[in-house]
């Protein structure tokens, strides 16, 4: 824009325990398909 580089738009998530702790962070999300990834982990960490 203007001769400016930028970046846009750039989706992440964070998944954050009961107790305030950063448990696991997916960068540069694709919405697609990207809730299961989430349940599945979070079912990963209930399991552990």
């Amino acid at each position: 824009m203007y001769g400016k580089e930028v970046q846009g738009i750039i989706r992440s998530t964070f998944l954050v325990d009961p107790k305030g702790i950063l448990r696991h962070i997916w960068p540069k999300v694709s919405v697609k398909g990207h809730v299961d990834e989430v349940i599945a982990k979070l079912l990963e960490l209930q399991k552990s």
